[in-house]
């Protein structure tokens, strides 16, 4: 996989994950797809670039989470 390749699959999973987090879907499809954005970058030895991104993302649904009436 091209640098060009890797940066489009993860700035897709990164979309992705956005998206079902704003549709609601589950919390573990969500936190699939920002730990994929961050496998493929590891992969593409992009993760430094990418796992600020993705901290932030997963610190988000963390706190999402926390705020949920249980």
């Amino acid at each position: 996989m091209t640098s060009d390749d890797a940066r489009a699959k993860i700035q897709k999973l990164l979309v992705t994950g956005d998206n079902r987090l704003k549709q609601g879907v589950d919390p573990a499809k969500v936190r699939e797809s920002f730990e994929q954005a961050l496998e493929v970058a590891r992969a593409a030895g992009l993760e430094e670039q990418v796992r600020p991104l993705v901290e932030l993302r997963l610190a988000d649904l963390d706190r999402l989470r926390r705020d949920l009436p249980q």
